[in-house]
């Protein structure tokens, strides 16, 4: 396996300076921290600088970091706050997404399997991305944050299933009974996990928690790996296994005292957000194919086409999980972290050039809108929400965001 010392260096050297940018920047505009890890590896990657050379050690590391963000968005779901009307009206939304994706990319692909890739990307949530920003600014459990949640989980786990059943290169019939299989497997898990299995793991956690045997964080290792290796043997996408994985997980700890859950957690962000899933965003921004974007300009008007198709696609089926009675403000704010996609989008793009399916700079295009969006619309959105009254009759009479009365 080639090793670059120079990106061996140089990635946690941007993964330091990343999150003190951010609390430079922050005094002024609340950039998400991503953004700078993106723009950071693009700057110093092969397309610009040249600094950091991409070898296979980076990109193990980045798969790794991408399985787990999915398995710490599974993890983060309360499905108790989101079931019911918010999960249910964020499906309805998400096929409604889905259809109008497929529809539309038709219009821009040449070929069917391009449009398959293009429309199942343009339904992303980036629910990962996102959950941060919603805990730093005090929403993650307000009626508007658990409707944005509802949307990501959807958005997250509504296109790994269709790029299970569409872009596996199997026969739908076939797929579909595939799929089964790893969801009676996965379900049984999770049943036996919520029937209290898990909780014989309690005490040993509690023992080890703060000693070398660590049980929880490798018990979340394997748990992660033994799922990805399911999806893998089954040739599913690894992130169905990775984002099941962190579900499983969640519902393992359930019933553990509650100081311990708060260690693990923390345990948990510490490897996944101070380690692993820096490299996948750092690395995003280093094998972006910048030069495949820019060589025609019919490429590269694109960028802001799929831009446009995701608040389309995406953000406006994204409406219907709204809480009822939510203000035009938040109804905006709302479509703009629904639209808000990239981790997905990087995937199904990855697969989609690897089959030969998808031009690169197609792919490039979308990535890069995908890449917009995590900068843009959850910095709107939440700019939109602060400027909301919190005087009701003021709003009405002074706000045109004012609220939706029923």
């Amino acid at each position: 396996m080639e090793i670059s010392i120079g990106t061996m260096v140089l990635v946690p050297a941007i993964a330091v300076a990343a999150p003190l940018l951010v609390r430079a920047i922050g005094k002024w505009v609340a950039i998400p921290l991503v953004v700078f890890e993106i723009v950071l590896g693009l700057l110093l990657g092969p397309a610009l600088l040249g600094w950091i050379v991409p070898d296979d050690f980076m990109t193990l590391l980045a798969d790794f970091g991408l399985a787990m963000l999915f398995f710490l968005a599974g993890n983060e779901i309360d499905f108790r706050a989101i079931r019911g009307r918010p999960l249910s009206r964020a499906a309805i939304g998400w096929i409604i997404s889905l259809a109008a994706g497929i529809g539309l990319a038709t219009l821009l692909a040449a070929d069917l399997p391009a449009a398959a890739f293009i429309g199942i990307a343009l339904t992303s949530t980036a629910l990962g991305t996102i959950m941060p920003v919603l805990r730093d600014s005090g929403d993650l459990g307000t009626p508007f944050g658990i409707a944005v949640i509802a949307l990501g989980a959807i958005g997250e786990f509504g296109p790994l299933l269709a790029i299970s059943l569409f872009l596996s290169g199997r026969s739908p019939l076939l797929a579909a009974v595939v799929l089964l299989s790893f969801a009676v497997i996965a379900g049984i898990a999770i049943w036996l996990a919520a029937k209290g299995v898990g909780k014989r793991m309690h005490r040993v956690i509690t023992a080890t928690l703060h000693t070398s045997g660590q049980f929880a964080v490798r018990l979340v290792i394997f748990v992660l790996l033994a799922l990805v290796a399911l999806s893998i043997v089954l040739d599913l996408d690894m992130l169905l296994g990775a984002f099941t994985a962190g579900v499983l997980y969640r519902l393992l700890l359930s019933g553990a005292p509650e100081r311990d859950v708060e260690v693990v957690e923390t345990k948990l962000e510490a490897v996944g957000y101070g380690f692993l899933v820096p490299v996948f965003f750092i690395n995003t921004g280093v094998a972006f194919d910048l030069e495949s974007l820019f060589a025609d300009v019919r490429t590269t008007v694109l960028l802001p086409i799929f831009l446009v198709l995701l608040l389309v696609v995406r953000g406006l089926p994204s409406l219907l999980a709204a809480p009822k009675g939510s203000s035009r403000r938040d109804l905006v704010a709302t479509a703009l972290f629904g639209a808000t996609g990239l981790p997905i989008i990087v995937a199904v793009t990855a697969i989609g050039v690897d089959n030969g399916d998808l031009p690169s700079g197609t792919a490039a295009a979308l990535v890069g809108a995908g890449m917009l969006s995590v900068l843009l619309f959850p910095l709107i959105a939440l700019a939109i929400r602060k400027g909301r009254s919190d005087d009701p009759a003021r709003a009405s009479a002074d706000d045109p965001f004012a609220p939706i009365e029923g």
